[in-house]
């Protein structure tokens, strides 16, 4: 016993020494980190930027922790805000600027917004914000114009679209919050319900529940949960959307942090189905909550996952208030799922020596069992039991994409366009396609093909080698048969790129809840999934 208790004596001693000398190098370096910006304010040659000094401090100070803990001065609060609650103060749209010099562009406006009810449409041109010209303004800070306080007015100069008629509007700011279901409806085989999520902020399992309610009276007998590319947000709406589908008081996940004891979760409410099939769709995109739902649904077997192995996110934040009004997003814990295990896929504990942090090796993962039996493992994400390869698509697609050329082209669409047949039933002319190519030809875009850029770089090498010269003949000859002008790019990847152009078309007259139901036509990998869609034991 006297042993017992010396070992127990020593081992605080350790502790309060460790936390004794933590606190003092802490005190040390805020000592220094003080002393050197005042020598600096006295005797440095120019005037010092501390606001911008004290924040790039602080945010490579953070670096060296995880990607997920940061700082948020006050002047980013809305930003913030939006980031956690998907909600903010303002009109309801999407917009955009062709250039800087440029005026704004309304792109999108939300269902039911503020600026949808004042006959904003897509393609409205706004030619001044409050009386001021938004011509020299990036998109960022024209936008943050339009934002503000619920309640307090806006007034803009609009030139619409399809008349030319300039008119003024005087829009009140509301709060606007996006739905994190983004669409739920039944799937063609007439038993299936499909609910598409993209977060989970505040309401979102009363999002879900409602969702499941009005699918089970027009016939549901099965569910898909696709949270492909949600990207996570809030621990208490997953458990509470996890506890939809399981007996009220079942263990959904357990934290795991430096203060305080071990934190365990078991869903509080009254179930809406726990016997309804369900599938979860899931890829590289789905992290954080979105794994909490998808590992306890596998855990419990509760249901079937499908798709593509997870993040691997398996860390939880608090949010914390700092001096002058500022917020501290802090990792404080590591969540487990019901089998016991943690998902992070990355160590951010144990860095190399230039800082890179690495993915925990499959080779060093353990594995757990269901509550059936079934094996699972961690330290990777959440791996499904049905995997399905994601759609693909070429370079050029990509290119269109990430240049901005699906997505502003609708503007184009509108003008000409004052209505579009009901989006079950709406598909791009072969006649609209081609004029797409038309506009997109003059755009800045690489249009080269993934063909033509293995060939830049093996020409590159070459003539880095000094054996270009030899071969230079041979290699024209391929470069003409692999070459293509932007039409012809463009024309070769048709069946890629209409069904995007229609899924940004749709969205423009009906609004956010459109593109999920044109991408369904075209998923391969939910088509796939569901072929294989199997009800556990």
């Amino acid at each position: 016993m006297r042993r017992i208790i010396a070992t127990v004596f020593i081992l605080s001693a350790c502790i309060a020494s460790r936390a004794q000398s933590q606190s003092f190098k802490l005190g040390q370096w805020m000592e220094i980190q003080s002393s050197v910006m005042g020598n600096l304010s006295k005797y440095y040659v120019d005037s010092i930027p501390v606001d911008r000094m004290y924040k790039a401090g602080i945010e490579k100070m953070l670096e060296n922790l995880d990607p997920y803990t940061v700082y948020v001065p006050e002047s980013e609060q809305d930003d913030f805000e939006m980031m956690i609650s998907n909600s903010y103060g303002g009109i309801g749209a999407i917009i955009y600027k062709p250039s800087r010099d440029m005026n704004v562009i309304i792109n999108e406006p939300y269902e039911n917004s503020p600026a949808a009810r004042a006959g904003l449409r897509c393609g409205d041109e706004i030619l001044s914000i409050d009386g001021m010209s938004p011509v020299g303004l990036e998109v960022g800070e024209a936008s943050s114009r339009m934002k503000g306080k619920p309640g307090t007015d806006v007034v803009f100069k609009v030139k619409k679209v399809r008349t030319g008629e300039i008119c003024e509007v005087r829009i009140t700011r509301e709060k606007i919050h996006l739905p994190n279901v983004e669409y739920y409806g039944m799937l063609p085989d007439g038993t299936t319900g499909y609910i598409y999520q993209t977060g989970f902020t505040a309401g979102t399992a009363d999002e879900v529940r409602n969702a499941v309610i009005e699918l089970k009276k027009q016939g549901m007998t099965k569910l898909v949960l696709d949270l492909r590319g949600n990207g996570g947000g809030s621990m208490d709406e997953a458990i509470k959307e996890v506890g939809l589908f399981v007996p009220k008081g079942t263990l959904v996940v357990t934290t795991k942090g430096s203060v305080g004891e071990d934190m365990k979760y078991v869903t509080k409410d009254e179930p809406e189905d726990v016997s309804l099939p369900l599938m979860v769709m899931v890829d590289s995109g789905s992290a954080s909550a979105s794994e909490i739902v998808s590992g306890a649904v596998q855990d419990l077997d509760r249901g079937t996952i499908a798709g593509k192995r997870t993040f691997g996110k398996g860390l939880v934040q608090k949010i914390l208030p700092v001096a002058y009004n500022g917020q501290l997003k802090v990792t404080t814990a590591k969540y487990y799922t019901p089998s016991g295990r943690c998902v992070q896929a990355r160590d951010y504990s144990h860095r190399a020596e230039d800082g890179s942090v690495g993915n925990i090796p499959d080779s060093l993962t353990r594995e757990f069992k269901t509550a059936s039996g079934r094996t699972v493992r961690d330290g990777g994400g959440i791996t499904p039991d049905i995997i399905v390869e994601s759609d693909t698509y070429n370079r050029v697609t990509y290119a269109a994409v990430l240049g901005g050329l699906t997505a502003n082209w609708p503007v184009e669409f509108v003008k000409t366009h004052d209505s579009i047949a009901p989006v079950a039933d709406f598909h791009l002319s072969d006649e609209d396609y081609d004029a797409f190519v038309e506009w997109a030809a003059g755009q800045t875009f690489d249009n080269r093909s993934e063909s033509e850029t293995y060939l830049d770089l093996l020409v590159k090498q070459l003539k880095k080698d000094g054996e270009y010269e030899p071969v230079s003949a041979q290699l024209e000859e391929v470069e003409k048969l692999v070459k293509m002008d932007k039409k012809s790019a463009l024309l070769r990847s048709r069946d890629q790129i209409r069904p995007i152009l229609e899924e940004e078309i749709a969205v423009r007259y009906y609004f956010q809840k459109a593109g999920p139901q044109i991408r369904l036509r075209t998923d391969e990998q939910l088509k796939t999934a569901l072929a294989s869609f199997t009800v556990l034991p």
